[in-house]
């Protein structure tokens, strides 16, 4: 079982930088694909990155590529989510989760934080 924790959300001006990170306690979290999602006001959960387990493979949402960066260190059971030039549409609560496939959706991830508040103001 793996136990997830975000941190770095906050107000950020559009055109600024966050670093968003997640601690993950448990002996495991070096084998599981770890994942970026997030939830706007009204809106379904989406995806935004994902991670493999080695971290030799990763994939990025259209609507981030090119800004977002997802990043793991499985030594300090570690992951985290480099944003920059940040919009408007970027602000929503950021989950990260753990799962065993390698997947985009979110049904496939076994494991949640609690949700890291990022707002971006025009």
């Amino acid at each position: 079982q793996v136990q997830l924790v975000e941190s770095g959300g906050g107000l950020v001006q559009a055109g600024g930088s966050l670093s968003l990170s997640c601690a993950a306690s448990g002996r495991t979290f070096s084998s599981y694909t770890m994942g970026w999602f997030r939830q706007a006001p009204g809106k379904e959960r989406e995806f935004v990155a994902a991670i493999l387990w080695s971290g030799g493979r990763t994939y990025s949402a259209d609507s981030v590529k090119g800004r977002f960066t997802i990043s793991r260190n499985n030594a300090k059971n570690m992951l985290y989510l480099q944003m920059i030039s940040l919009k408007p549409e970027d602000t929503a609560v950021y989950y990260c989760a753990a799962g065993s496939l390698w997947s985009y959706n979110a049904l496939d991830y076994d494991y949640w934080g609690q949700g890291t508040q990022v707002t971006v103001s025009s």
